[in-house]
């Protein structure tokens, strides 16, 4: 039994890392597609803090932007068998804090804003390496390939006021499928995902026009190394080109060109709780991504009712 549970704590981990996808290509995320045994419930809370370059729309008069973010998450993830296959499925409601400084109509100008961010949800489920499981049989489970996809949908349910040029919610629906490849080799694991976000329009922009965006396709890269039995580590990449932006008929220059590195440690604390720590910063960046990345997410995880398979 006390094997059991250990696994089941370590199966958390991996659902409060994926918990953490966020609502941009700009995401470093290990371990996402890790599967978990059925039944394990999660409440997470998680918060990162970024400095750096900022990037407005080209049609807004603002230049030099800079900010001081510190965004912090309440997510709920739930493991389940779906047609026989692992599967997962979590909310993360965002509230954002920060401050925001550039040249606003040639004259130095400060925002603060402070309030809840967009709504998202994501559904993962395993393809190929990973079955339903009860946590008796997760626990003698070893995992060499695994494939799996993903959908993660964000609403515009964040604040917003189309009368001020810079927001915390974005008033559009997102939109991100994704596929997932992990190999892991003895204590070794790689991961690698291709996916994109797709965005509906935002028919109340400042000035009273029309935001559209194209579509972005976004990699990550993982190396992950398991030192014991709930703590390993990982070195992360991305890169992410697209999101040209059209506002009110006119063209942006602003399509994205970047990519990021970063560092990932996470452990297990007792039989039901997880830490996870995370650090990045922009690697290569044309429109947006310059800046630096750290944050801390806490996880704490127990098992539901049986499931019938």
């Amino acid at each position: 039994m006390c094997s059991i549970r250990r696994t089941v704590t370590v199966a958390a981990v991996c659902l409060v890392v994926g918990l953490s996808t966020t609502v941009s290509a700009q995401e470093l995320v290990p371990a996402a597609y890790t599967p978990a045994p059925y039944g394990v419930n999660l409440v997470s809370v998680a918060a990162v803090y970024n400095s750096g370059d900022i990037t407005f729309d080209l049609a807004l008069p603002i230049e030099d932007g800079s900010a001081k973010i510190l965004a912090s998450t309440l997510g709920y993830a739930r493991s389940f068998g779906m047609a026989g296959r692992s599967a997962n499925i979590g909310v993360i409601l965002p509230y954002v804090l920060g401050d925001v400084e550039g040249i606003y109509l040639g004259e130095p100008a400060l925002a603060e804003r402070s309030g809840l961010g967009d709504l998202g949800v994501r559904f993962a489920v395993n393809l190929l390496g990973a079955p339903a499981m009860s946590p008796k049989e997760f626990s003698t489970f070893r995992a060499r390939t695994l494939i799996g996809v993903s959908l993660v949908v964000n609403s515009p349910t964040g604040q917003y006021d189309p009368s001020k040029a810079i927001n915390i919610g974005t008033n559009r629906w997102a939109f991100k499928p994704e596929i997932g490849f992990v190999r892991v080799m003895g204590r070794w694991a790689i991961d690698a995902y291709v996916g994109g976000w797709f965005f509906t329009d935002n028919p109340d922009f400042f000035g009273g026009m029309t935001r559209e965006q194209d579509a972005t396709l976004s990699t990550q890269f993982h190396v992950r190394r398991l030192f014991r039995p709930g703590l390993w580590a990982a070195i992360d990449g991305n890169f992410w080109r697209g999101g040209q932006t059209t506002v009110g008929g006119t063209v942006n220059d602003d399509k994205q060109n970047n990519s990021r590195v970063g560092l990932t440690v996470s452990m297990r604390i007792g039989r039901t709780q997880s830490l996870r720590l995370v650090a990045s910063r922009g690697a290569v960046t044309r429109i947006g991504g310059d800046f630096s990345s750290v944050g801390v997410s806490y996880g704490y995880s127990w098992m539901g009712k049986p499931q019938s398979n």
